[in-house]
């Protein structure tokens, strides 16, 4: 597979997402494929380079909520408390760790109002955004993984190809909290250019 111009998006494969309070269905096995993946792209790339990462950038979109965070049931959201700063259930999955870098770690849902799912504007620590740090590294095709289909996952994938990109999910590498769901929204995303592998 090509990996010219491309990148690695992974979206909230954060310990409450996979097996904590909002813990997603396939969410184990996505952590699983989305390893085999990172593999499959980076093996050749270690012996043409001494920076695999700069042949391949693999990002990572986090949810970072603070605990009055207007999506949570008990301040009147849909959503049982997740992914809040500073807690185990808001780190990403050890499995994906080695993978880290800071620059490439981007942050949505900061502020207690903000409810948007789509990371396409998180922001890493150094105040650049997705789209800022996606354009920067010339990235046309964007692979997508992580959870939810539904939400963050379509949301991104649809703004992403907004923006001219070329995106590919990963089926397998997908969490979803509604099959069905997850079956309609993949279908939405198709009809709008989104292509998917598995």
């Amino acid at each position: 597979m090509d990996r010219k111009d491309s990148a690695l998006v992974i979206v909230n494969m954060l310990n409450d997402f996979i097996d904590g309070s909002l813990s997603c269905i396939n969410a184990k096995e996505a952590v699983r494929k989305t390893a085999e993946f990172i593999d499959s792209m980076t093996s050749a790339a270690a012996e043409e380079a001494d920076d695999i990462y700069g042949q391949f950038p693999i990002l990572f979109i986090c949810d970072h909520h603070p605990s009055d965070h207007c999506s949570f049931a008990e301040n009147g959201g849909r959503w049982p408390d997740h992914c809040m700063t500073g807690t185990h259930g808001s780190a990403i999955h050890d499995m994906l760790m080695p993978y880290v870098s800071e620059e490439l770690t981007f942050y949505k849902g900061q502020e207690s109002g903000d409810v948007k799912y789509t990371g396409w504007h998180g922001v890493n620590k150094a105040g650049q955004t997705l789209a800022e740090v996606i354009g920067l590294l010339d990235i046309d095709t964007v692979f997508l993984c992580g959870t939810a289909t539904e939400y963050s996952i379509k949301d991104t994938a649809e703004d992403m190809a907004a923006e001219g990109k070329n995106v590919i999910l990963i089926k397998n590498a997908l969490g979803y909290v509604d099959y069905n769901e997850h079956l309609k929204a993949l279908e939405e995303m198709r009809t709008k250019g989104i292509s998917a592998i598995d």
